[in-house]
């Protein structure tokens, strides 16, 4: 601006890019417009009858994709199932499909449209579906972070930052734009022996239990880790602790896999001695180290699969997920690790209603609920996810 340009500061591209991201959080629309009436009140035989009859008219145009986490009354009408990074390559390999209606959260739809054509739409059915985990790291707190960080350890080319995949796309652009790169649940190892060839310590966020998780399994002692709390000065750590670092972990968590305590395991063992407990990385540390096997959602899946009938596990992820691994494995015995389940709250917010609302609108040819990326913001974001599927 002439005005900053008079006053003898010069206003750089860091700048412009600085101000593009905070644009686009600012931006994202969650606020769903309320259904009509009719939706509402359907039964789900005539909700169902909708959403066939409009998969049928639509065709190849049309692809559902549906998340492990989603109800079973969704995950009938996905033409893909999965987690959020392979439903959105899955998206990308159909160019054919012009609307790509995402059954899942937010961060999963930008995603989505970020690694898909030009002339695709992703379609998210009801725009309040978010992740509480996501919103912990907001654009503005991360610059926050960033800045203070650089200041005060120096060179910022020392500091790699790494965010997970559940995380808005202003944040993956970040990390693209400042050599980073993103990670998902069953990458997160190599993508840090990545981040360390090239930085003396790494900023992970937003959800401090599968850094930390995979930090330990990499032989990083906690002492060389310190958890940044966003809005206190220096993350409410000494500048010495955060000299010490090499794992700077942002103080987020998933609220589903928050819930899971060593006490559950204890219980599960107790009732059952043979039971296998498998948990997801996103789990408390002092649940993954009791834990049989851990994981990423995909790995869950086929481990317990592909295990003998007659064996029995106790699963700590997603109660939606463990329910559908009892229906499709009846050999096995297959309980949620948390006896007071907890279903993922705003996943669940993709009832078959808003489903058949997006579809009817498609059929008459209006497309409602697009969520669509800034083109630098998507730019930037894409450059992470690149870096990320070159890694071994």
């Amino acid at each position: 601006p002439a005005g900053d340009e008079a006053c003898g500061y010069e206003y750089s591209y860091a700048d412009l890019f600085t101000e593009r991201l905070r644009a686009a959080g600012q931006a994202i629309s969650t606020v769903q417009t309320p259904l009509p009436p009719e939706y509402i009140h359907m039964s789900p035989e005539e909700l169902d009858a909708r959403i066939y009859s409009a998969k049928a008219t639509l065709g190849d145009r049309l692809f559902i994709l549906g998340h492990h986490y989603q109800r079973d009354e969704i995950i009938k009408f996905a033409d893909a199932r999965g987690d959020s990074f392979k439903l959105s390559q899955l998206a990308a390999a159909r160019p054919t499909a012009s609307h790509l209606v995402f059954c899942g959260v937010h961060f999963m739809a930008e995603s989505a449209d970020i690694l898909s054509g030009a002339n695709q739409q992703v379609i998210l059915p009801n725009l309040s579906a978010g992740c509480s985990m996501a919103d912990m790291a907001s654009t503005d707190d991360v610059l926050a972070c960033w800045d203070q960080l650089t200041s005060e350890l120096g060179d910022d080319h020392g500091i790699i930052p790494v965010t997970y995949m559940n995380s808005a796309a202003a944040l993956k652009a970040f990390c693209g734009h400042h050599g980073g790169i993103v990670c998902t649940s069953s990458n997160a190892r190599s993508v840090l022996n990545w981040a360390f060839e090239r930085g003396r310590r790494v900023l992970f966020f937003p959800d401090q239990h599968l850094g930390r998780n995979t930090a330990l399994a990499m032989g990083i002692p906690m002492e060389e880790m310190a958890l940044w709390t966003p809005g206190a000065y220096l993350g409410g750590q000494t500048l010495g602790a955060l000299e010490r670092s090499r794992v700077i972990l942002w103080r987020g968590h998933c609220s589903v896999h928050g819930r899971f305590r060593p006490e559950q395991i204890g219980s599960a063992r107790a009732s059952d001695p043979d039971v296998k407990i498998i948990v997801h990385p996103e789990c408390p540390r002092e649940v993954v180290d009791l834990a049989d096997y851990v994981g990423s959602t995909e790995y869950i899946i086929k481990v317990v699969t592909e295990a003998p009938d007659g064996t029995s596990w106790a699963v700590g992820t997603e109660i939606h997920l463990v329910n559908r691994l009892q229906t499709e494995l009846p050999g096995k015995r297959v309980v949620c690790l948390d006896p007071v389940v907890c279903p993922c709250s705003t996943m669940y917010r993709v009832h078959p209603a808003y489903l058949a609302w997006a579809l009817d609108n498609l059929v008459e040819g209006t497309v409602v609920n697009r969520v669509q990326v800034d083109e630098t913001v998507a730019k930037w974001a894409r450059i992470a996810l690149d870096r990320m599927l070159a890694v071994p």
